[in-house]
């Protein structure tokens, strides 16, 4: 069942998606070779706290830290370590979220390590365009499934391969809500979108097969090729228009 939000309640995970999208966004700057993983968490933890806000992820079915910090082939649950450093030519993704009384938001951004590779800047630059294809589909009256499907379209039409082990999904008071959200099929099929729905739309796009295995942590998810993968992502509210972007900080 699709839950429709009340605009208080959309209001509640507004808050929660200004400080998601505004740690994002600082990252930008904050990101660079020599910090570890577990520096990247402390940072979006911080400022969550500043916030005076819950860290989403942590704890949420055991998950250990405030963020997901995956790099290079690792698709999505990164754990972040001490041990992990980052290098120049890397890219690491960030997926996090803050709750606000009660209400959740949910977000990701695949940034690059220092100077990257032409190749690696594209397919960041990609997975990013795919999100705002999918969304041109995320208003009343569309279906579900051409939301993956345009973010589908696009992204293949470069070569890459959509993931499909995970997928986008519903949120509200739960971090995960129905329904599923894939990447990918045809269009035209699923229930039709209604005002007050609210997804995490998340392309997850890999420079080779689609293919992951997970590591012995049983969290992390790499590219069973050992190609890159990029993630973008945001909290979406469904209008009858343009779709408001809950985590998006320009």
């Amino acid at each position: 069942m699709i839950i429709i939000k009340s605009q208080h309640e959309i209001e509640l995970m507004r808050e929660a998606g200004k400080v998601t999208g505004y740690l994002l966004k600082e990252l930008e700057n904050f990101i660079r070779p020599g910090l570890s993983t577990a520096d990247v968490n402390d940072f979006v933890e911080n400022e969550i706290a500043k916030a005076k806000m819950i860290p989403t992820f942590k704890g949420y079915g055991g998950f250990p830290a405030g963020a997901c910090v995956s790099v290079n082939d690792e698709v999505v649950h990164g754990i972040p370590s001490k041990k992990r450093i980052l290098m120049e030519g890397d890219i690491v993704t960030v997926d996090t979220g803050a709750t606000y009384k009660g209400w959740a938001s949910d977000a990701a951004r695949t940034y690059p390590v220092g100077k990257i590779s032409p190749e690696a800047q594209q397919l960041i630059d990609v997975t990013r365009q795919s999100f705002f294809e999918g969304i041109k589909c995320a208003r009343v009256g569309y279906r579900l499934s051409d939301i993956g499907h345009s973010i589908q379209t696009y992204a293949e039409g470069f070569g890459y391969s959509m993931i499909r082990d995970f997928v986008g999904h519903g949120i509200g008071q739960n971090l995960h809500e129905d329904p599923q959200i894939p990447n990918y099929g045809k269009p035209g099929r699923g229930p039709r979108l209604a005002e007050g729905m609210v997804f995490a739309i998340e392309p997850m796009v890999a420079m080779g097969r689609y293919d992951v295995e997970v590591l012995e942590n049983d969290w992390t998810a790499v590219t069973a090729d050992g190609k890159l993968s990029a993630h973008y992502e945001n909290t979406v509210v469904i209008h009858d228009g343009e779709p408001e972007l809950l985590t998006l900080c320009k």
